[in-house]
């Protein structure tokens, strides 16, 4: 199977179909690269057109220019006098103020206060105007939220600046004054107007009020509502009262009606007879008979005469006990009759009394209701009166403050410092040169800008990112000895430098690793092209540009290298049968190489030749030039020979010519992995790489990645002082020496 045929990278279109979409917006990095690649142009502009606003400046007539400053508080002894009166215009002004505003700005620069002077300078200036005079006036605040305010006036007649400041200073303090007396009198024509109205609002409510109270024969209708709730609630006892009363005198009465009927008189005759003597003492005497004649009966017959005579006496006696107890009957009788009567007259006045104590608090609710509707309207009275009175004396108190204000007669504003003497200004001058150099400045970059765009030419590894839109796989950093190869001894050096990850220091002590950023860079480069085979592994590629002199060549070399000290036996073969350079930059001769391979016997072993630098590298010159090089790379012992060398060796690095203009690179890259594009940052033109990939796109040649070369944006310092102090390889201690156990470093082949 050919190595082509099991490369993992997608071909060039199907790359860019699926990283459509990544570029847009301005990139400002792209820029400011541009502005720094064109610093000397920008410059040389800015001080050519800043020189000649200079020298503009210089030449025209000197400008004279003067000023003074004016406080806007009102600070005579009249305005600290009236600060302390309340409702004046003075007290408002100290508590509000809070500095100068844009309106009082604006009004100070109209032509109400402007115009009187320029007529007046008009008599000795007839050329000057309204509109020359505010063009050349400025007016500005000495700080936030202050009331002082900087008057300038600049002319070349420094006659005319001294008379306009002049004047504008006296019409400023005659126009402080005037405003506040203006104010005032529109303040007390105002007050004055609006009495009138005040004061009918507030007779008119005095009336309503006045019509309420004697309606409802009211003063207060909170008085009034406490005095019916005293009267209900005093009432309502005696309602109470009464309603008891009649109880008890609807119960004795019924009492007394069942009692009658039922003989209950016997009862109270008897209690009476108990209590009457004259009916006691004719009882007891009665009493006293029967026991006589008890006594008697003992002695004598029943028909003697003594008995008899007290038996008569006693007959005697029961019937003026029978009299006494009718006539006790008869005066309990009467006397039932009588309290019936007065009791019956009782009830009837209890209840009567209880009617009209029942009619007299209805009344007494009532009112209470319509009380509610009267209070309502009351307050709505009082509310509007309060108010109106309240309006009226505010009124009436502002009136008269401000009769207070008019009595006023200083100037309200300072004049803090006189006007002084016109002085030639610099300010034209300084003026100049700034908007000169800003212009240059501008100019400037817009030309750098310009220049940057039509020279096309790609200067970072972002623009090639997405203009390829292929993964980018390392960027080399320039390195001004690589304008002219590296010789030997130099190429030596960075050998070892990069190999040295340990190495000792005179006193024993072993030194920590230190990289060397130029070799880093194709380590990293190797190691993410080694990285893109996740199932097939990559083992052979061509390396090639769009052009000559991006360093493809170098690239070759110094990857190869790379590889080589990371374990790999690497085969670096110069494919560029057309202008072979490898042989020069690696110290080889070209005696023989690929040419004889393809067009000779010559044994493959006979060709190579093993790098003086590293036991793992070895490399194939391009040999004699052959007069038709795409026939010996498109032959069929081309491809076997590639075969060959892929199955002996672990990495074949093929250089090979640009491909704009040539075929070369697409033959070999056919029978390989895939192609590393290298672009030369600062060399190559952004249409050149466009043709390029475009070519690439036609022939489907896989595509591994670009690499950025000569970039000088990179960033090395961290990457060179990076120690890594947690792995280091075994050591042990003989004597007073540290010696290394090579065993103990980690393999390239382990990662």
């Amino acid at each position: 199977m050919k190595a082509g045929q099991n490369s993992q990278p997608l071909p060039l279109a199907k790359v860019a179909q699926l990283n459509q979409g990544d570029e847009g917006g301005l990139d400002l990095g792209q820029v400011l690269g541009a502005i720094r690649r064109r610093v000397l142009l920008i410059a040389g502009i800015t001080i050519v057109v800043a020189s000649g606003a200079l020298l503009k400046a210089l030449s025209e007539t000197p400008v004279y220019q003067a000023s003074f400053e004016i406080l806007t508080e009102p600070v005579t002894g009249e305005s600290q006098l009236l600060s302390s009166v309340p409702q004046t215009l003075s007290s408002e002004e100290k508590v509000g103020a809070v500095g100068v505003d844009e309106t009082k700005l604006q009004v100070l620069q109209s032509s109400k206060v402007l115009l009187p002077i320029v007529k007046q300078l008009q008599t000795r200036y007839p050329n000057i105007s309204y509109q020359s005079v505010i063009g050349n006036l400025g007016i500005k605040t000495l700080g936030k939220n202050t009331n002082i305010l900087q008057v300038t006036y600049q002319n070349s007649d420094p006659e005319l600046v001294q008379a306009v400041l002049n004047l504008v200073a006296k019409a400023y303090l005659d126009y402080s004054l005037e405003e506040r007396q203006i104010d005032i009198r529109r303040g007390i024509k105002f007050v004055e107007e609006q009495l009138p109205q005040l004061r009918s609002r507030v007779e008119a409510q005095q009336q309503r009020l006045q019509r309420l109270r004697q309606q409802y024969n009211l003063v207060d209708p909170e008085t009034k509502g406490q005095q019916l709730s005293s009267q209900i609630a005093a009432l309502g006892q005696q309602q109470l009262d009464t309603q008891v009363q009649l109880n008890e005198a609807q119960a004795r009465y019924a009492k007394l009606q069942s009692e009658l009927p039922q003989g209950s008189t016997k009862s109270a005759t008897s209690l009476e007879l108990s209590e009457n003597p004259r009916y006691q003492r004719m009882l007891d005497r009665l009493q006293e008979l029967d026991t006589q004649i008890a006594k008697e009966s003992a002695r004598f017959q029943p028909e003697s005469p003594t008995i008899e005579d007290l038996r008569q006496q006693r007959q005697n006696l029961l019937p003026l006990l029978t009299q006494e107890e009718q006539r006790v009957q008869t005066l309990l009788t009467q006397q039932g009759q009588r309290d019936q009567g007065e009791m019956a007259s009782s009830i009837q006045e209890l209840e009567v009394r209880n009617q009209t104590l029942t009619q007299y608090l209805a009344d007494l609710q009532l009112q209470v209701k319509q009380l509610s509707v009267i209070s309502r309207t009351y307050n709505d009275i009082m509310r509007e009166l309060n108010i109106a009175t309240e309006n009226l004396n505010q009124f009436l108190t502002k009136r008269e403050a401000l009769r207070i204000d008019a009595a006023q007669k200083q100037v309200p504003w300072q004049l803090l410092s006189p006007v002084g003497k016109p002085q030639p200004s610099v300010a034209n001058v300084k003026n100049n040169l700034l908007l000169g150099a800003m212009l240059g400045l501008l100019l400037g970059m817009a030309a750098a800008l310009l220049l940057e765009k039509l020279s096309n030419v790609i200067y970072t590894s972002k623009e090639v990112k997405n203009i390829t839109k292929l993964p980018l796989l390392g960027i080399i950093p320039f390195k001004k000895e690589l304008r002219e190869f590296a010789s030997e001894k130099n190429e030596a050096f960075l050998v070892n430098q990069a190999n040295s990850n340990l190495a000792l220091s005179n006193s024993g002590q072993p030194k920590k690793y230190k990289t060397v950023p130029f070799f880093e860079a194709f380590r990293s480069l190797y190691t993410n092209i080694r990285l893109l085979g996740s199932d097939t592994r990559i083992r052979s590629f061509v390396i090639s540009s769009a052009t000559s002199l991006e360093g493809k060549s170098t690239i070759a070399a110094h990857l190869a290298q790379a590889a080589a000290t990371m374990g790999q036996q690497v085969l670096l073969v110069d494919t560029d049968l057309r202008n072979p350079c490898l042989h020069e930059r690696l110290g080889l001769r070209n005696i023989q190489g690929l040419t004889d391979l393809i067009s000779t016997e010559l044994e493959f072993e006979n060709a190579v030749q093993r790098s003086p630098l590293e036991d793992n590298l070895f490399i194939l010159t391009a040999g004699p030039i052959p007069p038709d090089p795409v026939r010996l790379l498109a032959s069929h012992k081309m491809q076997d020979l590639m075969n060959e060398m892929q199955a002996g060796f672990d990495l074949v690095i093929y250089d090979a010519p640009p491909l704009l203009g040539f075929a070369d690179s697409y033959l070999v890259a056919a029978h390989t992995n895939g192609l590393v594009l290298v672009t030369g940052l600062g060399k190559l033109k952004r249409s050149v790489l466009e043709q390029a990939l475009d070519e690439l796109k036609v022939s489907t040649t896989p595509i591994l990645g670009v690499v950025a070369n000569m970039a000088k944006d990179t960033i090395s310092s961290s990457s060179s002082s990076y120690q890594d102090s947690k792995i280091a390889p075994k050591s042990r201690i003989t004597g007073s020496q540290l010696i290394i156990e090579p065993e103990n470093i980690i393999e390239p082949e382990k990662w």
